[in-house]
């Protein structure tokens, strides 16, 4: 009979598979999508949907690594070194920012999840500056700040309506 520990290992293992291989079919959805609004690196980031909510169902590390793999799996998959060098950046900036907010305990999974939004996009923005090696790349930052904004708000949305059936899914095995 499997102990009670290695059911919570199974569990989160699993959990933590499933959230990944979501990030990764979003991340190709988004690849599909022709979302084009005239600015540079402006996208939704649905895969960030998975980040959150493991954040909130598992933790600050297994976030972070999902984070991770996520970025690195979803550039190799469906973009290139340089997709992988402003996501990486976007997404740990962001992911810093995310727990720094939710540590507070002030805010709410939408305004993590904003807060992640806007931070990405500013990691990802710091990143073109150097390869780029040129100011100019400031004049994007208010769109691209508004941006994070609004794409992280409605993933929060999304992460604050999905979170309670998770957990009551979690719950009853």
């Amino acid at each position: 009979m499997p102990s009670p520990t290695r059911n919570r290992i199974a569990k989160k293992i699993s959990g933590m598979g499933l959230l990944l291989t979501f990030a990764l079919m979003l991340s190709y959805i988004e690849s599909l999508l022709p979302f084009d609004l005239g600015i540079p690196g402006v996208k939704l980031g649905l895969a960030n949907l998975s980040v959150v909510l493991a954040l909130y169902l598992f933790g600050a590390k297994e976030a972070l690594s999902l984070n991770l793999l996520r970025v690195l799996l979803g550039g190799f998959l469906f973009g290139n070194l340089y997709v992988i060098f402003y996501s990486m950046a976007g997404a740990l900036l962001s992911f810093g920012a995310m727990l720094l907010f939710k540590k507070t305990g002030r805010f709410s999974m939408t305004g993590i999840s904003m807060a992640g939004g806007v931070f990405h996009n500013i990691g990802q923005a710091l990143v073109a500056m150097l390869i780029v090696d040129t100011l100019g790349i400031l004049y994007y930052v208010p769109a691209l700040l508004i941006a994070g904004a609004v794409a992280g708000s409605l993933i929060g949305l999304l992460v604050s309506l999905l979170y309670p059936y998770l957990m009551k899914m979690s719950r009853n095995g």
